[in-house]
């Protein structure tokens, strides 16, 4: 078998962003366990105007530019990791954007998630895991979560997300949790 294709989303969009840092962390630890092939997915390279289709893509072709692409991309994927910026206890409106953009494509496929802001993000992520099964998708339990403190010494370039033993057991928990049901999963859809 294959080894499963797992998309990171940064899933934010704005200047001087922090969502940089973990997508890359993350990404090189998945691929570090030989058990995904990682492919970084930045939702800036993908301009998906604010949801206004006339129904939702599970019941019909999305009209907007950039919509078919990043429908493509996500049907590639076996799963996905999110990074998740929380604002105002809730993920970023870019990332809930991509994530309505698409609806067949994210069936039957794992999501994992890194947080970070306020409460390491958990709110943000609870709210994402939520979404999540609404789009038929399988979020692992074990989520990684950015505390402020850890946030701001590496925003200021005093240490590296790799410099916390804590982040890197939480990562590697849920990116062994990801491998399961990414394997699972896909070799359930195949069949």
């Amino acid at each position: 078998m294959s080894k499963p294709r797992i998309g990171i989303i940064v899933g934010s969009t704005r200047p001087g962003r922090f969502g940089d840092k973990p997508a890359e962390w993350i990404a090189e630890r998945a691929r570090a366990t030989g058990e995904f092939e990682v492919e970084v997915l930045d939702l800036r390279d993908y301009k998906l105007p604010f949801f206004d289709e006339q129904a939702s893509p599970a019941w019909a072709p999305s009209q907007a530019p950039g919509a078919k692409e990043w429908q493509e991309k996500i049907a590639s994927l076996d799963g996905y990791i999110a990074t998740a910026a929380e604002y105002n206890r809730g993920p970023t409106g870019v990332l809930k954007n991509a994530l309505d953009y698409a609806y067949n494509e994210w069936n039957r496929k794992p999501i994992g998630f890194v947080g970070y802001g306020g409460v390491g993000g958990a709110r943000a992520v609870e709210q994402l895991r939520l979404i999540s099964v609404e789009l038929q998708m399988a979020p692992v339990r074990s989520g990684v979560h950015i505390v402020w403190a850890d946030y701001m010494q590496v925003a200021s370039g005093d240490k590296k997300l790799a410099d916390f033993d804590h982040l890197n057991q939480a990562a590697d928990d849920m990116l062994g949790q990801l491998a399961w049901w990414a394997k699972a999963l896909k070799t359930a859809r195949d069949a």
